[in-house]
């Protein structure tokens, strides 16, 4: 159930695309520290702020991509099968509004039969 990876590498919940989107974001922020924070190319680099940069940088954001690719995941079927929380409100909604309306054209069928009764159900003025 919650622990079956998907087939299909293509699939959404695949854990290529945030790897790759983390490691370019962390090359992006090594990169960068590494050259900006020896003032440019003129003084040596600092490789060991670059590596915590692109460490820091690769971590927050394959933790915030996984995040969003979870956030995806479709539901099984089953989970809207049952009722009260695992009922489909689609579904309760649309029943509801059908029974409005049946009640709706049930009142407009009475009222044209003559039942003498208005809306609120008291008599009529007829």
């Amino acid at each position: 159930m919650g622990n079956v990876e998907p087939q299909d590498s293509k699939s959404g919940n695949s854990i290529r695309f945030p790897l790759s989107f983390s490691f370019a974001m962390g090359a992006v922020a090594g990169v960068v520290t590494l050259v900006v924070s020896a003032g440019g190319l003129k003084h040596g680099l600092r490789w060991d702020l670059g590596g915590i940069a692109f460490g820091i940088a690769f971590i927050a954001s394959l933790l915030i991509s996984s995040l969003l690719v979870m956030g995806h995941k479709e539901n099984p079927a089953y989970l809207s099968e049952g009722s009260g929380v695992n009922r489909k409100s689609s579904d309760r909604l649309a029943a509801a509004r059908a029974k409005s309306e049946e009640a709706a054209k049930a009142a407009a069928a009475d009222n044209e039969a003559g039942t003498g009764k208005n809306d609120d159900g008291g008599p009529s003025a007829r």
